[in-house]
């Protein structure tokens, strides 16, 4: 094995991205290093680069869903073997929280995410935690492993964990991009009706009828509640799921909610909507529920599904750049050029 690799570094300080030869890590005790395959792009690492998420250090390498095998095992590990399949968790519990000493390791305190408080795997190697690997199925492309580990992971655990959507219950989607295309198939998976899609974008739309939506509507319409309440029965939906983040499409999800109904924010920006008059608010017994990441676990459940052919996302690898191409790959996604639902660096 060499001593350096090629390795993307964002620099905090002139929020400049620069594709470098740096050394290649070595794996502590517990830890194993990874050959990266393949790792996504995603909306995240964008908002690290113009400065919604604040630095966490001053030279990062980011990218944190990543798929490839095995390279070397670190000490102490056991049940692994080098070129086994693996994804790497996005982050790791700090294990000295009182959450994290009562085994309550999803839900650490002080959670260190891949890609901003530790390097990231838009590179040819990375570091991971043993416990925090799932094996992948040898019928299950790397490339679609990859995005397990958020792009799919996360709305699973919007819809199964923090939604908690049921058989027959009637499902809103606001914004379906990468995140939100996820929510609709998910959302199709374990039985809701109907899936209801919005959004601006005619394309995007009818992907997403293609995808498992029952309905597809322009946020931009006037009548759009109304329809809504139409196709829904006169009721409303029962979960509404904001993955854009903004205040217009959380007024709409909210305002979509049948009395008792759950608005799931996923998406994310500095927007700072509101829940409007307490009295109606509580009058109609609504719910608003924050939900970021995914279990450990999760990313095994969605690799299980794709290998017996539940879950499709042959459609969701917009495109692969190399990792010397990475700013044209960040380019597109922040221009959404192709509407892309993932895209993907290989190292």
């Amino acid at each position: 094995m060499p001593a350096t690799m090629r390795a993307q570094r964002f620099y905090a300080d002139s929020k400049t991205v620069a594709v470098e030869d740096v050394p290649i890590p070595e794996p502590g005790p517990g830890e194993v290093l990874v050959k990266v395959e393949f790792c996504g792009i995603c909306h995240s690492d964008l908002s690290l680069i113009n400065g919604t998420f604040p630095a966490q250090t001053p030279v990062v390498t980011q990218g944190h869903e990543a798929s490839g095998t095995i390279a070397k095992l670190g000490p102490g590990v056991t049940g692994w073997a080098e070129g086994d399949r693996v994804v790497v968790a996005a982050g790791r519990p700090c294990l000295g929280c009182v959450n994290c000493l009562r085994g309550d390791l999803s839900n650490c305190l002080r959670i260190q995410l891949m890609a901003f408080a530790y390097d990231g795997a838009w590179a040819q190697y990375t570091v991971a935690q043993a416990f925090g690997l799932t094996r992948v199925p040898e019928n299950v492309p790397l490339e679609q492993a990859a995005i397990l580990a958020d792009a799919v992971s996360t709305p699973f655990g919007a819809v199964v964990r923090t939604g908690q959507v049921g058989v027959g219950e009637s499902v809103g989607v606001w914004g379906v991009g990468g995140i939100g295309t996820h929510i609709v198939q998910l959302a199709r998976l374990v039985g809701a009706a109907p899936i209801i899609a919005v959004d601006i974008k005619p394309a995007v739309l009818q992907r997403a009828l293609e995808l498992g939506a029952d309905y597809a509507f322009d946020a931009r319409d006037e009548s759009l509640r109304d329809k809504i309440i139409d196709v829904t029965g006169g009721r409303g939906v029962d979960v509404a799921f904001d993955a854009v983040g903004v205040a217009q499409t959380f007024d709409q999800a909210l305002a979509a909610l049948t009395v008792g109904g759950r608005l799931v924010g996923v998406g994310m920006s500095a927007d700072a909507p509101s829940i409007g008059p307490t009295s109606l608010f509580n009058l109609t017994k609504r719910q608003v529920l924050g939900h970021l990441g995914y279990q450990n676990a999760d990313i095994g459940t969605l690799a299980n599904l794709v290998s017996l052919g539940r879950l499709d996302l042959h459609r969701s690898i917009s495109q692969i750049v190399p990792l010397e191409d990475i700013a044209a790959g960040i380019e597109k996604l922040e221009r959404a050029d192709g509407d892309p639902i993932r895209i993907l660096v290989q190292p």
